[in-house]
């Protein structure tokens, strides 16, 4: 499998593309500049079968509508996350920012779904910065959406979250392979085996 990222946005959040067996993949959390992402799919030759969410923050979603049109992709997000999903235009205009409304129907995503895609994926369910948060795993990647970040973690501050739910999520993360290494949904992308020797969150 082949990571490419695109920070998107004004909160620069980290769009993905996954891509494996001979061209086939997805796009994860698309958040902004569908232009840019659609470039960047032909660039590298992908040929996305779905759109993947790991949350419905608005941030993550904002280009979904656009992509699908473009691309007519299924969605898939965990139904924990459906409210968000359905209210992310009002969520944006908070922020003094505007996304189109993100369509539906979407598919939904459970802890231990696998998922093909020519990727190998398996999906982790990983609450507590929103109440439908998901990871997508293979063996070597990990796709972690906002619940860890280089150094930090997501906020547990908002709307549906829950810090109690969030750090269980994180001691789920301690017990994949220590070289796994992390795409966060925010900033650059680092591996379990750094985040548990300095993330503050994760030492001891």
């Amino acid at each position: 499998m082949k990571v490419y990222g695109l920070s998107v946005g004004p909160l620069q959040e980290n769009t993905y593309l996954l891509v494996g067996e001979r061209g086939r993949g997805v796009i994860v959390d698309p958040g902004d500049e569908p232009e840019r992402i659609l470039a960047e799919v032909h660039r590298v030759g992908l040929r996305p079968e779905a759109i993947l969410l790991t949350h419905a923050h608005f941030d993550h979603v904002g280009a979904v509508a656009p992509l699908v049109e473009a691309l007519e992709l299924p969605v898939y997000l965990h139904p924990g996350d459906l409210a968000l999903y359905q209210n992310a235009v009002q969520s944006a205009a908070r922020w003094g920012l505007s996304i189109p409304q993100p369509p539906e129907p979407v598919l939904p995503l459970a802890e231990g779904q696998e998922l093909d895609f020519g990727l190998g994926l398996s999906v982790l369910f990983l609450p507590g910065h929103a109440p439908g948060h998901v990871g997508f795993y293979s063996p070597g990647y990990l796709v972690s959406g906002d619940v860890l970040f280089r150094g930090g973690i997501g906020r547990y501050d908002l709307p549906g979250s829950d810090p109690q739910a969030l750090f269980a999520s994180l001691q789920k993360l301690t017990r994949l392979p220590p070289q796994t290494v992390v795409y966060p949904g925010h900033g650059p992308r680092t591996t379990l085996a750094e985040e548990m020797a300095h993330n503050p969150y994760l030492v001891g």
